[in-house]
């Protein structure tokens, strides 16, 4: 005959054990660190995948793929860039970089637009449980700028 402790025992321990085999894994998805689709905040079609890495405590990003209209040049090059990134090809390119976390967000870096080769202030922060990304560029104030929307890829 079975006591009430040694039949609760193991519905007691298996939601604890879920819960500490999940925790990794949704700690994982509280860094922006992983490969994101942009969405073009105009038309709400994808544009690129970009790949965020930490690189000594700040975050970078890099293009990996270009979704492009059906007879565009596959190897596009930053054309309105300057410096280093003049003429270079905009897939391969690290766009995102120097953002470090501050509090929910992560801020105190740069965004390239490589569609005009202006770089922009920009800030990071998480929407719909860190599946979403809200990408801040602006001039002087984040007031003063855009935002778009990119989302976690498995």
């Amino acid at each position: 005959m079975k006591t009430f402790r040694s039949a609760a025992l193991p519905a007691l321990i298996l939601p604890l054990l879920l819960t500490l085999a999940t925790a990794p894994a949704a700690h994982a998805q509280d860094s922006p660190v992983g490969l994101w689709k942009s969405i073009d905040d105009k038309s709400g079609k994808p544009k690129a995948l970009i790949r965020i890495s930490d690189n000594a405590g700040e975050l970078q990003g890099k293009i990996e793929k270009l979704f492009l209209e059906p007879g565009a040049d596959s190897n596009p090059k930053c054309d309105k860039c300057e410096g280093a990134n003049k003429d270079q090809p905009i897939i391969g390119m690290t766009i995102l970089f120097g953002l470090k976390k501050d509090g929910d967000e992560y801020t105190g870096g740069k965004i390239l637009d490589p569609a005009n080769g202006k770089l922009y202030r920009s800030k990071l922060s998480f929407l719909e449980n860190a599946t979403k990304l809200n990408v801040r560029g602006y001039i002087g104030a984040p007031l003063f700028g855009r935002s778009q929307i990119w989302l976690r890829e498995p």
